[in-house]
């Protein structure tokens, strides 16, 4: 099926900006956009150049002015969509961008359906389909990160590396399939099975690269997910309030405070994470504190970074049942409540003070203090000097069990070490360096036909080992490269599949 047949010959209109703001833009795009623009618009656009912009006013059907406007005007293919465009740029009231949307498609504008703009650039070559998913993870993106993966595919990075893998699938191909047009000379081989081999590995280690970033990629469009857990009333809706910089749980003396999780979203340099407070845990006969415990739990198992708040030592058995809780997980040991503990914190080593750095060891750990400089948080409001201990903030790291347990002192009343826990919490979370040129996969799709296409280079790893037919390597060739075509939007061609992945655009865009 051609693209022609897909794409609706229909001129679309649709209010391209959010409603309520003091600007609100009307576009219209289409082979007759200019000539329905030039009906409702005071002056003649059909012989104007493209790029180019025009003050004039709205008229309704009997000549009124329904509002002055800025129009701009594209003609295909330099426009967004590849078609002629215009875009109305009228005063936000809802009324007005009503009007005006009713007067178009009284003069022959359809509305647009969600994503259309964006599915037309991808059928007039504007863009592929993973640029055009980028689009919507562009519009919305809620950070820095996410801004910048959206870019980066938007630009065309990830297409770029794609297309390489396929030119280089392409080639291994064709030579394959030149060897079945002399099949009766057995003893040519144009494609070097060993080269073969060599390649296909390489071009299979790229593609688990980028399937494995989706994990990264999920993390930071959705937010990394942090869990606080810890015992009753050891300051861990406190620690909540004290990181989101709001009363967001309830802080109460009474045990079994917190029965349900409670789920927020902060900012730490350009990264969203999800901090979930969880219920206290503790031995209870009340049902429903248990099912809350019980969700602290679950809770914690799907959490990237763990935040076990402590105030007194834990034994033995707590730290080793928490470390079999968290094996593929990042553990960060709060130990709350300094501002109880005099200058002391809890029973850790004091620092001399000659020195700043001071390796100890204990039985089967080994451990390094840091000293990092105290600063209060700045949503403290309680901070006094002689309230908080005077010497530095200890951080501690250990290796125990293969697992890597980095530990903290804070005040959670206070503020005091939140600013040094913030930095643990996103050192914690691994965040690759992110540039303009970043190829993550977000897109559960891409993600799918990543895995398709290392299973398809599996295949012909293995039929090259076994020394198999070169049409049986070629035919393993064509599904990878078919899987790889679909990221990109080469080998779809079903309006279903087309229409459920831009269903989900806004209108507008």
């Amino acid at each position: 099926m051609s693209s022609s047949s897909l794409i609706s010959a229909d001129t679309i209109c649709a209010l391209a900006t959010q409603p309520g703001g003091a600007i609100g833009i009307v576009r219209i795009s289409g082979n007759n956009a200019i000539s329905i623009a030039d009906a409702v618009f005071s002056k003649t656009l059909a012989n104007s150049p493209a790029n180019t912009i025009h003050y004039g006013e709205i008229l309704d059907n009997e000549g009124k002015t329904i509002d002055e406007v800025i129009v701009s005007l594209w003609r295909a293919p330099h426009s967004y969509t590849g078609e002629d465009a215009v875009e109305i740029s009228c005063h936000g009231s809802a009324y007005i961008l009503e009007q005006v949307l009713h007067r178009l498609t009284e003069v022959g504008c359809r509305q647009a359906n969600p994503g259309e703009f964006t599915q037309r650039a991808y059928f007039n070559g504007k863009m592929d389909l993973s640029q055009a998913e980028a689009v919507a993870d562009l519009i919305s993106s809620t950070n820095k990160a996410s801004y910048k993966i959206a870019l980066s595919q938007l630009k065309g990075h990830f297409s770029n590396e794609l297309a390489t893998l396929r030119e280089q699938l392409l080639k291994m191909t064709s030579l394959l399939e030149l060897e079945l047009d002399f099949s009766d000379h057995e003893e040519l081989e144009f494609a070097d099975r060993t080269e073969l081999k060599t390649l296909a590995e390489t071009i299979d280690r790229k593609v688990l690269s980028l399937a494995h970033s989706f994990k990264t990629g999920q993390a930071l469009k959705k937010g990394i997910p942090v869990a606080i857990v810890g015992k009753t009333n050891v300051g861990k809706s406190t620690l909540l309030n004290q990181l989101l910089c709001d009363n967001r749980a309830i802080v109460s003396d009474i045990h079994g405070t917190t029965r349900d999780v409670i789920e927020d979203t902060m900012n730490i340099k350009g990264v969203d994470f999800l901090f979930i407070d969880t219920a206290g845990l503790r031995q209870t006969n009340d049902r429903i504190e248990q099912i809350g415990i019980e969700r602290a739990y679950e809770k914690m198992g799907q959490a990237q970074i763990v935040l076990w708040v402590i105030d007194t030592d834990c034994t033995e058995d707590e730290k080793s049942e928490m470390q079999n809780r968290c094996k593929d997980k990042k553990l960060i040991i709060v130990r709350n409540k300094t501002d109880l503990h005099g200058n002391q914190t809890l029973t850790t080593p004091a620092i001399p003070s000659n020195k700043k750095n001071v390796s100890f060891e204990t039985e089967n750990i080994a451990s390094v203090r840091i000293n990092i400089d105290s600063t209060p948080h700045s949503s403290s409001k309680e901070y006094s000097n002689a309230e908080l201990p005077t010497s530095n903030i200890p951080v501690i790291e250990s290796f125990e069990k293969d697992l890597k347990v980095v530990e903290v002192s804070i005040s959670a009343k206070l503020g005091y070490g939140i600013t040094v826990l913030e930095q643990l919490i996103y050192d914690a979370a691994d965040i690759p360096e992110l540039t303009e040129n970043s190829v993550i996969v977000t897109n559960a799709r891409h993600y799918d036909a990543l895995a398709k296409a290392h299973n398809g280079l599996s295949c012909v790893v293995d039929a090259l080992n076994m020394e198999l037919s070169g049409d049986l390597v070629a035919e393993d060739l064509k599904i990878v490269i078919d899987e790889l075509g679909k990221i990109t939007g080469t080998q779809i061609n079903s309006k279903e599949t087309l229409h459920n992945i831009f269903k989900h655009f806004c209108i507008g865009k």
